[in-house]
């Protein structure tokens, strides 16, 4: 793997601002890696609290420390609510945490559709989880553009699970109407597509337009929230669309060993706060 380590100590403050004036800042314990892939600038940090710290671009992806709060929660309520998922799709993620968790169930297939390379091989040597799921023989990698791989695919999916970063550089069309209005194609009447969908403090506009769409587009349409400690706000939404299958109606139970996500999670999280509700409402 081509790329800059630096295992050396250092004593630096990697800031990523949420305003102009406010945002989250690390101390750098160590530089694991820095190189610019022919998509985005990939960095790995350690901090002295939240482990390594996976940045794309200089935004915060995943951490040691606190990633199983956003890769449970977008995963397993979809899981929790289909009733019998199979095969299983999922646009981004490149980290492997959202395919950690969809492995956890008896799923015949999943497709990790990824557009950058190095960031799986970046995330293989510095995130111990994302080898052993990518020797699994249920997972299928595919190094491709996802909104390609959408527009060009004649495949159906029970689960969707769209793991893209900020709509910024090359996740930006991940957040567009043309997208979601292609992905109907890989879909029947009981599948259902979840995706993060940005801080409900900081980006209730593109929010708002999300919602807007995708009402014309599914029947059913539910935004829910999670913590996410080194996220903007520290909170986040994701949304959760089907044609038929409804978020709490619940025909499952999660699996055993998760940190945060459970069925009284699962409800609560579904229930909106006011100032986020009247938005979509």
């Amino acid at each position: 793997m081509s790329g800059k380590k630096q295992g050396e100590n250092i004593s630096v403050e990697f800031k990523e601002y949420h305003t102009p004036s406010s945002g989250i800042f690390f101390k750098a314990r160590k530089q694991l890696y820095k190189q610019d892939s022919p998509h985005q600038r990939i960095e790995v940090i350690e901090n002295e609290h939240f482990g390594r710290v996976l940045l794309l671009d200089g935004l915060v992806q995943t951490t040691d420390k606190d990633e199983f709060f956003y890769h449970e929660m977008l995963v397993h309520p979809a899981f929790l609510t289909h009733p019998e998922p199979k095969n299983v799709l999922i646009i981004g993620g490149g980290d492997g945490g959202a395919l950690k968790e969809v492995l956890r169930y008896p799923v015949e297939n999943v497709c990790l559709v990824e557009i950058d390379a190095q960031v799986i091989k970046v995330s293989q040597e510095y995130f111990p989880w994302l080898s052993p799921c990518l020797r699994d023989e249920r997972t299928e990698l595919i190094i491709a553009d996802g909104t390609e791989f959408i527009g060009q695919t004649d495949r159906t999916f029970d689960v969707v699970c769209v793991d893209s970063s900020e709509p910024v550089g090359p996740s930006a069309s991940l957040h567009e109407e043309d997208f979601y209005q292609n992905m109907k194609r890989c879909l029947d009447s009981r599948s259902v597509v979840v995706a993060q969908s940005g801080s409900p403090i900081f980006h209730q506009s593109p929010i708002k337009l999300k919602n807007r769409f995708l009402k014309e587009m599914f029947k059913v349409i539910c935004f829910y929230t999670s913590p996410v400690p080194t996220y903007p706000g520290g909170s986040w939404a994701f949304v959760f669309r089907s044609d038929s299958v409804r978020p709490l109606e619940i025909n499952g139970n999660p699996p055993e060993g998760l940190k945060y996500f459970n069925p009284d999670i699962h409800r609560a999280a579904f229930s909106l706060p006011n100032f986020l509700k009247n938005e979509l409402d």
